[in-house]
């Protein structure tokens, strides 16, 4: 059996680059699932809200593997409408 070992940042490029490849090959335009750099950017809160966000079940998430865990658009939208509010 042959190891492979990467960096990590190698790793979470190959990850990204790998999501590009598939959605490309199906024509996929929409979003589904976006990697947590975005939900971030999204939400406007930094890595521990983000946590936080998830464990309480408050967006919805996969986790294809134990490093990777992807974050739903959609529920961070309606999330984010639940919030909203006129000033």
């Amino acid at each position: 059996m042959e190891m492979i070992c990467i960096q990590e940042d190698a790793y979470f490029e190959l990850l990204k680059k790998t999501y590009e490849y598939i959605k490309s090959l199906h024509n996929i335009t929409e979003e589904k699932w976006i990697l947590p750099e975005k939900a971030m950017e999204m939400l406007g809160v930094k890595t521990t809200k983000l946590q936080e966000l998830r464990d309480s079940g408050e967006i919805e998430i996969s986790q294809p593997s134990r490093k990777v865990i992807l974050y739903n658009i959609e529920s961070i939208r309606e999330y984010l409408n639940r919030h909203a509010r006129k000033s």
